[in-house]
């Protein structure tokens, strides 16, 4: 296959906001149009868009004399990071602090409870935009906001909460699906 530029593409989230998430367990899409209805959108996200680790762990095995001689795969690690920044957003408030420790609403007040609950594993779906109007999305069965960065409080910047999420591998062993499918087209979504 010949190379061609029209296969580089950057990325954009879709409009209304790319990233959704569910309780685990709920029905996962398997193609970029299937309905995600049952999933609440967390809105913005920062300019910094979103960043996927997916990160094998080897162990290095020498000859005698210093060759490398095997290079066992010891771990693999997925993770997923972004900045959510609808700081005044309930359902965002529930997925970084946990849905137990936030109730109320911005029009009659919210209270957030901070503890050391431990945060539940959910099921994330983030869609974007590549080139040409080509639609992807990102399928977490079952991931969990593992890390929470300090939160930064300043008159310049909008204040975010940069999460990372670790995908945990479901019951086929995949820790994350990718659909991609051309705009227009009739064919099945494409996986990767």
């Amino acid at each position: 296959m010949a190379q061609t530029s029209t296969n580089v593409s950057a990325a954009k989230p879709v409009t209304g906001g790319a990233i959704a998430v569910a309780a685990t367990g709920t029905s996962l899409p398997t193609t970029t149009s299937g309905s995600i209805t049952s999933f609440t959108a967390l809105g913005y996200i920062s300019d910094d868009g979103l960043t996927n680790a997916n990160e094998v762990e080897s162990e290095e095995i020498k000859a005698w004399g210093g060759d490398v001689v095997l290079s066992p795969q010891t771990g693999k690690k997925d993770t997923f990071k972004c900045t959510l920044i609808e700081v005044l957003n309930v359902d965002v408030l529930k997925e970084i602090f946990g849905s137990s420790n936030v109730s109320g609403s911005l029009a009659t007040g919210i209270t957030v409870n901070v503890n050391s609950k431990e945060l539940s594993e959910r099921s994330w779906v983030i869609d974007m935009v590549m080139r040409g109007n080509a639609a992807k999305r990102v399928v977490i069965p079952k991931g969990k906001i593992t890390e929470i960065d300090e939160i930064s409080y300043k008159d310049s910047e909008a204040v975010g909460y940069g999460i990372t999420i670790t995908a945990f591998p479901d019951s086929s062993g995949n820790t994350h699906y990718e659909y991609i499918k051309a705009a227009g087209s009739s064919g099945g979504s494409g996986t990767s």
